[in-house]
């Protein structure tokens, strides 16, 4: 056990936010995100029966967001005509802004299939139990100052 340590940050998960260096990226999948064929060459981290909220949370609890890059947090964006809604969106900003200067200012989004281009290169994937739609987050690693 360590103190000040989110408990929902697994000893594995906690390994791959230190391994990670500044610019890497680490996707937090919703659960119809297609994790092991798109992480199939990075770190696949279960965490099924966990959202992507407390997660979110508990990750930028510990991993600075990218200072160096104008959107650091990426969100998968609706495909044209689909009539959902993302409400999960204003809870990742309130979030962030608990964790990172700029609040909402980080968050950014990229079309469905660039974004799963873009997932292909990160570092590690944690597949998570998160029922909302369009609830994908990429999450570029900035550096450690204090």
């Amino acid at each position: 056990m360590l103190k000040g340590i989110p408990k929902i940050l697994s000893p594995g998960l906690l390994k791959v936010l230190c391994e990670m260096g500044h610019s890497d990226r680490i996707v937090i999948a919703d659960g119809n995100f297609p994790a092991e064929s798109i992480g199939k060459n990075a770190k696949v981290i279960r965490c099924d029966g966990h959202g992507t909220p407390e997660l979110l949370d508990a990750i930028l609890q510990v991993f600075p967001l990218d200072t160096y890059v104008e959107k650091p947090l990426q969100l998968m964006e609706v495909m044209p005509g689909d009539p959902v809604k993302t409400p999960i969106w204003d809870t990742y900003k309130e979030i962030v802004a608990r964790h990172d200067a700029r609040g909402a200012e980080t968050v950014g989004t990229i079309e469905r299939f660039a974004f799963y281009e873009e997932a292909r290169k990160a570092y590690a994937v944690v597949a998570t139990g998160e029922s909302a739609i369009y609830a994908n987050i990429m999450l570029q690693k900035g550096v450690v100052t204090d």
